[in-house]
């Protein structure tokens, strides 16, 4: 059973920026699953922000986030991340990461996809 814990939450000021960490533990080989970051703020559905294929050698992003938002993962670490730039209002949100039974990041964005999720880390954006 996989065990993911993000962090790296708070509040900021709209423009600056955050990295978000989902340290994943329980799994044997930690590049058998793909990781992907969600969000979901108050009143909406969870959103598909990213995903970064076992090897890391693949990413993907949604629209809303393309050119703003980056991942990565250090395999080594058993740790992804998601670096966020120039945030904005509507960045406001409780952020997952969730992990697949598989390397690759077919449908991203499609959250029953996702076999393991962590609790999530609330970001703030406000002026």
């Amino acid at each position: 059973q996989l065990q993911l814990v993000e962090s790296g939450g708070g509040l900021v000021q709209p423009g600056e920026s955050l990295t978000l960490s989902c340290l994943v533990s329980g799994g044997s080989t930690v590049d058998s699953y793909a990781i992907g970051w969600f969000r979901q703020a108050p009143g909406k559905e969870r959103e598909g922000l990213s995903c970064i294929s076992g090897t890391g050698r693949s990413t993907f992003y949604a629209d809303s986030v393309k050119g703003r938002f980056a991942i990565s993962r250090d395999n080594a670490k058993n740790t992804a991340f998601l670096r966020m730039d120039n945030l904005k209002l509507g960045d406001t949100a409780r952020y997952y990461c969730g992990a697949v039974k598989s390397p690759e990041c077919y449908y991203f964005d499609y959250a029953p996809r996702y076999d393991f999720w962590g609790s999530g880390t609330e970001v703030t954006v406000s002026s």
